[in-house]
């Protein structure tokens, strides 16, 4: 698995998607357009979002559309964010109750502007989907908090059923990938999470394609299963647009099921790898919740 820059030839046919057809789309992206909600699926750009959309499902993203950090492979936009609003947790919960969830993933801008990094935003959050859907599982997918426990705990006093905090790539990348992340703070806030509820179950994400090696990949296989990560999604980078990072390799199909057998030799027992696979695709299948 050397990487090879491959971007000039265009994605192999294993990245070609077809969208799904039918109503289902429009009517879950009206309803949040209308709500005033944003979505990681659209400002992420992910490839998956029509998939979702038509199966009535969506990742919350909370805390404005401007992020304070500008990772070189994300497309949510850089810039000086929005004052928190304290009406969109309700927002978010009448939302789920209206498509009727079963699993609700909330996720955030990073927002190093705000004291608690808005640990306290996404437990209001939790705690108004819980008052309107209580059926609904939840996932956070969390920022680093730049490593503050308290806005950790925050967080897991508002009880969410999976926590979710990616590592996205290799220590080795971080000043390129990710320079105003430390990686080792990202696997010690996984750790400490852990460490405050032991039962909860905790989940890390990488992408692949941005010049990594194999050994790379495996330390860092290594070095989240040891910082208490039960659940693990691998996922090809793509580049979102010509300002971004290029794509250093395409990894095939075989070369997924191939990670997923190294991740199994590592310990992980849920695992979803595939060049498609996003930090929230099939979330609720994977937690097995």
């Amino acid at each position: 698995m050397n990487p090879e820059k491959s971007i000039r030839t265009g994605k192999p046919a294993w990245l070609k998607k077809s969208l799904p057809k039918g109503g289902d789309y429009q009517r879950v992206r009206n309803l949040l357009t209308k709500a005033g909600l944003h979505t990681v699926c659209k400002e992420a750009n992910c490839p998956n979002m029509f998939e979702c959309f038509s199966k009535d499902t969506a990742t919350f993203m909370i805390l404005g559309s401007e992020c304070t950090r500008n990772c070189r492979f994300c497309n949510i936009t850089n810039g000086a964010p929005s004052p928190v609003d304290p009406g969109e947790p309700l927002r978010v919960a009448k939302a789920a109750f209206d498509l009727n969830l079963k699993y609700v993933v909330v996720t955030s801008v990073t927002r190093d502007d705000l004291d608690d990094g808005g640990a306290s935003h996404f437990a209001a959050t939790l705690q108004a989907i819980r008052s309107l859907a209580a059926h609904a599982r939840i996932e956070v997918l969390i920022p680093d908090f730049k490593g503050d426990r308290e806005a950790l705990k925050a967080v897991l006093s508002a009880k969410p059923d999976v926590l979710n905090h990616n590592i996205e790539t290799v220590a080795s990348l971080y000043p390129v990938v990710r320079p105003e992340a430390i990686y080792e703070r990202s696997l010690s806030l996984l750790q400490t999470a852990k460490a405050m509820d032991p039962a909860l179950p905790v989940k890390s994400g990488i992408m692949v394609g941005l010049g990594e090696t194999l050994e790379e990949l495996e330390q860092a296989l290594r070095d989240l299963f040891s910082h208490g990560c039960d659940i693990l999604t691998l996922g090809q980078y793509l580049q979102p647009t010509p300002n971004h990072l290029l794509v250093e390799k395409y990894y095939s199909p075989e070369e997924f099921e191939a990670l997923e057998k190294l991740a199994r030799s590592v310990g992980f027992q849920k695992i979803a790898a595939g060049p498609f696979v996003r930090s929230s695709y099939q979330a609720h299948e994977l937690s097995g919740l």
